[in-house]
C-alpha cells in the first residue's frame, strides 16, 4: 500500500478490525520512511446489475434510491430500521443470485412491492399506486382484492 503523505510503497499493518456488522475491515498502516500513519478500509467489491429504465437508459443500481423508495412508503408506518435494512438486504441479495448483468427496472420495482407487501400492506398500496400508475379507480380497487 502506497503512503498517501510521501508516496513511499511499502507500509505495514500496526491495527486490523473488523467493523461491529462485519462489512469491511479497518487497518491503521505506518510508513517505513516517514512514520505517519493512516487508515485504510477493505470492502467486498460486489457487481450489482445494471438497471435498465422504461426509457431503454441504464444506471448503475443504486440501493440508497431504493431504500429512500421504501421509506418514502412507509412514512408513518410502524416498521422499524431493522426491517427496512433487512428487506433492502434481501432485495440486493435476490439481484446478486440472479447472475444477471443487466436487469429492467420494473423487476426491482416488483422486488420492493414483494417486500413492502411483506413488512407493510399500507406501504405497499402507496408504492404500487405510484409505481403502477393506476390509470383509474379499478385497477386500484383491483389490486385492493389482491391483497
Amino acid at each position: 500500500m502506497k503512503c498517501p503523505f510521501c508516496s513511499h510503497a511499502e507500509t505495514q499493518v500496526v491495527e486490523t478490525r473488523v467493523s461491529e456488522d462485519g462489512d469491511f475491515v479497518r487497518r491503521r498502516r505506518q510508513c517505513s520512511a516517514c512514520d505517519k500513519r493512516f487508515t485504510t478500509y477493505e470492502r467486498p467489491d460486489v457487481n450489482f446489475p445494471v438497471v435498465v429504465k422504461k426509457d431503454g437508459s441504464r444506471a448503475d443500481f443504486d440501493s440508497r434510491k431504493v431504500r429512500a423508495s421504501m421509506m418514502l412508503a412507509l412514512r408513518k408506518r410502524p416498521v422499524g430500521i431493522a426491517q427496512i435494512d433487512n428487506a433492502l438486504l434481501s432485495i440486493e441479495q435476490k439481484l446478486l443470485a440472479s447472475g444477471l448483468r443487466e436487469i429492467e427496472s420494473t423487476q426491482v420495482g416488483e422486488h420492493v412491492m414483494r417486500e413492502l407487501k411483506r413488512l407493510d400492506k399500507v406501504a405497499y398500496v402507496r408504492f404500487a399506486s405510484v409505481y403502477r400508475s393506476f390509470e383509474d379507480v379499478d385497477e386500484f380497487r383491483q389490486l385492493l382484492r389482491d391483497i
